[in-house]
């Protein structure tokens, strides 16, 4: 992964303090470059802008500091910010609700927002309603397709991601690493956590191509929900204990499942989205999206066009793999033995070249085509 990757998701993880204010207003934090301590608010409110709030991040109903979309996506809002003499606010919604969603644009908005961005599929209801009633602000929505919000106007732009390229680099990675027998948890099936699970199986194909390996086994199961669970708990712990050597955890809070088996069975596990080797020393690589990248791109874009997105980006969905650096594996936190980062570049640069293409379909009635490792899709 590139060095500007790397230096973000480094400062992403850093923990910050936020002053947060009550009466649903935004919870201020002045912008931080290069990792360094946060300003006060003070010196926030009089950035070269003379607003409030010139780039406004909505969190879902998680905290600031979650480590995973909230801190990464407000992280990429920061360094935007921080680059370009911006003021940054986060608003908290009050609620798990689309109008405490809604409310919190609402006072962004009145700050003086120039972009709302927002993460996760549980804003389409309110950024349909929102990007209706402010046309003249820019709203960017991460993790949120066309399947979600059917209609975004051209003062929206959404971004998805290859995940199927960050989960072939992490099906690659552990084989090549010498793991032999795998797990994919998946939550619901719906289309990204399908793409992160097919990607899974065809890195590790491939790596087992490779490296001449003729044992490699992948156990595969969709749990049908992303809340951790004793049932998901206790399927794990009879793979591991069965032999499974490391799964891919692949669905929101499903992970804490799947780290407490792990961790009670001497396994190792693979996060996802960000980099979650904070999370437990058998964590030993994460597939990720870059979500501050991503920010920062889109951001850029609508800042040299006025504040609105230009025609790549507005009314429509658009997906971000290596080519963008917004997919990879963080090799400075992950704990490979022989994977090594000479390995990973290759292998990403194929990706970035397109030399290297990986199946995006996400139809669980077609699965991957594979000769050199076997399949268990379970029930």
């Amino acid at each position: 992964m590139k060095k500007k990757l790397i230096a973000i998701i480094l400062a992403a993880s850093m923990v910050m303090s936020f002053t947060a204010c009550g009466s649903g207003a935004a919870d201020t934090a002045a912008p931080a470059a290069d990792g360094a301590a946060a300003a006060d608010t003070a010196a926030a409110d009089t950035a070269a802008s003379g607003s409030t709030t010139d780039i406004a991040f909505v969190t879902d109903v998680g905290n600031i500091d979650d480590g995973s979309f909230n801190q990464y996506t407000w992280a990429g809002v920061q360094q935007f910010c921080a680059d370009n003499s911006l003021n940054a606010n986060y608003y908290k919604p009050s609620e798990d609700s689309d109008a405490a969603r809604v409310e919190q644009m609402d006072n962004a908005i009145k700050d003086g927002a120039k972009v709302v961005v927002m993460a996760g599929y549980l804003f389409a209801a309110s950024l349909e309603e929102a990007q209706a009633k402010y046309p003249d602000v820019s709203f960017l929505a991460l993790d949120i397709s066309t399947g979600d919000l059917a209609a975004p106007a051209k003062n929206t732009a959404l971004i998805t991601y290859k995940e199927e390229q960050a989960g072939y680099l992490a099906g690659y990675a552990a084989v090549t690493d010498g793991y032999k027998e795998l797990g994919f948890l998946g939550g619901m099936a719906v289309p990204a956590v399908v793409r992160y699970g097919y990607g899974f199986v065809q890195g590790a194909e491939q790596a087992a191509k490779d490296t001449g390996a003729s044992d490699v086994h992948i156990k595969y199961w969709y749990s049908g929900s992303f809340v951790a669970t004793d049932d998901i708990k206790a399927k794990m712990d009879s793979w591991y204990s069965e032999g499974t050597e490391v799964v891919f955890a692949c669905g929101g809070s499903i992970c804490n499942s799947c780290l407490a088996a792990a961790q009670a069975n001497n396994g190792k596990m693979i996060g996802v989205d960000v980099d979650q080797s904070g999370m437990d020393p058998c964590v030993i690589t994460s597939a990720m999206k870059a979500l501050s990248n991503s920010v920062i791109r889109t951001l850029s874009d609508a800042k040299d066009n006025d504040w609105k997105f230009s025609d790549t980006y507005a009314g429509k969905e658009t997906t971000l793999g290596a080519a963008e650096d917004c997919v990879g594996l963080p090799m400075e936190n992950s704990k490979f033995t022989s994977f090594s980062q000479e390995q990973y570049d290759k292998l990403f640069n194929s990706l970035v070249d397109g030399s290297l293409v990986v199946d995006n379909s996400f139809d669980t009635a077609v699965t991957p085509s594979v000769s050199s490792i076997t399949v268990d899709y379970q029930e």
